[in-house]
């Protein structure tokens, strides 16, 4: 081959390569390169998310039931912090002058040296700079994380920022995450109706799992490129969407009053013997929540793993679990028959101690003869077999429609989660007896808020309003958010409302002779009137499928002033075997006393006018 052939041949070559490399350059640029550029931009980019603040909770005067505090979480991955510490430690004895050979052997060694330090150094900067009421960190906890077989792990949370970023910067591979601690500041105390947020602080249970939409936010984010060495790489900050933090909200609730009343109730299980207790206050013209509580009120501060084994409860019963109301709901009966024009207050009726309603025989709880009591003296000595006979008057079908306009079997729509609706038999399904059991409140169920919203309605001039936990809303911005009116119903006149009202004072009416005495007939305030209701509800036993004669729901339901209602007070008890104070018998009437007491007293409420003489619950001639 000459020498222009053997040219010729390495030009056509050297062509042929140019060729293949430009065809492989564009296959690259023009196939394999959007691909290419998008796993280059994830490799160097990345994607931090800005937690937005979750929003505070207070009572009705600003006080904080729950808030925000912001900390920090340190965190490893220990395949990664291994890896890099052994190749740091490498680096090292190369430039300490180690021999090759003999470094990967010395290498693990240093490497655990690296660990242990770490180990039992962290715990000795956290000493105190945790937000937990357990900042004893082991070393020998955080040792073996770091040996974990995992990506990631959290050594230590609820750390101060400060100490955190301190941490970070001395340690190779920890790092401070962002971590928001959801404070309760009042323990037990309106955690019935405040709830929990969970480990990632999404709502759990109560308030802060109704309004978790509201109180959250919405996180922000940004992008930023980073070196190899993870360090951001300047000006590359781009997509940056800024945190829009939850909103605030105020409740109805008065924090001193609902401290008193959990503090009164616990006292009151206690005393009496109770299995349950639970009480609701409402203000009397706007129908909002002024305090809700019930026994076994778990402490969101405490360990809440041996809370839960010592039967406290996250539970708000008194929206969840409903109860016969017993004689407190023959309010129904007297507010209907005398908006109906059935009856008066002052109408004798001859009532004998027993009463045949279609195949049923229902007694009084105490044996008579027949008795002439007025239809006051009917609702004041509490009388089931008077009762009857007033809703006999009203009839079946009227009595169904009052129980639906006064709520029962209804929700309150009360802005928390898992409020029951109670129960009541549709009309259609009412059989011989039930017309016998459901104007004396058995054979139907409510909740503690129901049965204080019944009252509520007497006490507002006949006009039932939807009980309400939320006062205001408002977002981050300081904008107040507008909220839906309560549904308001006019059940009964102004007139008839006024006229029960003042009948229902006969129930605390106190006699020497007993004869015009009412049920609560000690339980009265000097200087004050009072309204309400005494109720004892038989439970079913569950062995016979029966009414038990020994186990009852103990109820009582009140207004107070009632010459001017501001308050209504209802409560319940759960198989006392006493009086709240302890005392003989099983009356929740002196828990009312107290609590009104309380309100009275520390609102500056005037005193009322004194009665002229006494009410007629018994004619006497």
């Amino acid at each position: 081959m000459g020498h222009t052939t053997r040219v010729a041949v390495v030009v056509v070559v050297i062509v042929a390569l140019v060729f293949v490399l430009i065809g492989r350059l564009a296959w690259v640029q023009l196939v394999w390169g959007p691909d290419l550029h998008q796993q280059a931009l994830r490799q160097r980019s990345s994607e931090y998310v800005e937690p937005a603040r979750r929003g505070e909770i207070t009572d009705r005067e600003g006080r904080q039931l729950a808030y925000t505090m912001q900390a920090r979480s340190l965190t490893v991955s220990p395949i990664v912090l291994r890896r890099e510490l052994g190749e740091q430690e490498i680096q090292a004895m190369a430039q300490e002058g180690v021999p090759k050979d003999e470094r990967e052997k010395l290498k693990d060694e240093r490497v655990e040296k690296r660990l242990k330090d770490m180990a039992e150094g962290i715990p000795k900067k956290i000493k105190g700079a945790t937000n937990s009421k357990d900042d004893q960190v082991k070393s020998e906890d955080l040792l073996t994380k770091l040996h974990e077989d995992s990506s990631y792990e959290v050594l230590v949370r609820n750390v101060d920022p400060d100490v955190a970023a301190e941490i970070a910067a001395e340690y190779h591979g920890v790092a401070a995450d962002h971590q928001d601690i959801r404070q309760y500041p009042n323990g037990a105390v309106a955690e019935n109706i405040i709830g929990k947020v969970s480990v990632d602080g999404q709502g759990q249970f109560g308030f802060e799992a109704w309004a978790d939409n509201d109180l959250s936010g919405i996180n922000g984010r940004k992008v930023e490129d980073v070196s190899v060495d993870g360090q951001v790489i300047p000006g590359t900050l781009r997509d940056q969407v800024p945190a829009v933090d939850g909103s605030n909200v105020t409740l109805t609730l008065d924090l001193d009053l609902q401290t008193y009343v959990q503090q009164q109730l616990e006292q009151a299980k206690k005393n009496s013997g109770a299995k349950d207790a639970s009480a609701v206050v409402l203000d009397a013209k706007t129908a909002e929540v002024l305090a809700m509580a019930n026994s076994n009120t778990i402490d969101p501060n405490g360990d809440l793993e041996k809370q839960l084994g010592d039967g406290k409860i996250f539970d708000n019963t008194s929206t969840s679990h409903p109860f016969e109301p017993g004689s407190v709901a023959k309010v129904i009966t007297a507010a209907s028959t005398i908006e109906e024009g059935l009856t008066t207050p002052d109408e004798v009726h001859d009532v004998p101690g027993s009463i045949e309603m279609s195949g049923v025989n229902v007694r009084d709880a105490w044996d008579h003869g027949t008795v002439k009591y007025t239809t006051t003296g009917i609702f004041g000595k509490s009388s089931n077999v008077g009762t009857l006979q007033l809703a006999q008057r009203l009839g079946e079908k009227k009595f169904a429609e009052y129980l639906e306009k006064f709520g029962i079997g209804q929700s309150t729509g009360i802005e928390l989660p898992n409020e029951s609706q109670g129960l009541y038999p549709a009309p259609e399904q009412w059989g011989g007896g039930t017309f016998a059991n459901l104007p004396i409140g058995q054979g139907m169920s409510w909740t503690a808020l129901q049965m204080a919203s019944v009252y509520q309605t007497i006490a507002n001039g006949g006009e039932r309003v939807e009980p309400r936990i939320i006062h205001s809303i408002t977002s981050a911005d300081g904008k107040e958010q507008p909220l839906d009116e309560p549904k308001r119903t006019q059940v009964v006149s102004g007139k008839t409302a006024r006229t029960v009202t003042d009948m229902l004072r006969a129930v605390l009416q106190h006699d020497p002779t007993g004869v015009q005495s009412g049920t609560a007939g000690n339980a009265g305030l000097a200087g004050y009137q009072l309204s309400g209701k005494t109720g004892t509800a038989q439970k079913v036993d569950p062995n016979t499928g029966a009414y038990s004669q020994s186990q009852y729901w103990i109820t009582f339901a009140g207004i107070a002033p009632a010459d001017d209602p501001r308050y209504v007070v209802a409560i319940m008890l759960d198989e006392p075997h006493r009086g709240v104070h302890g005392e003989g018998g099983q009356s929740a009437a002196p828990l009312f006393t107290d609590i009104a007491s309380w309100l009275l007293d520390r609102d500056n409420v005037p005193p009322s006018p004194p009665m002229e003489g006494q009410l007629v619950l018994q004619a006497t001639e």
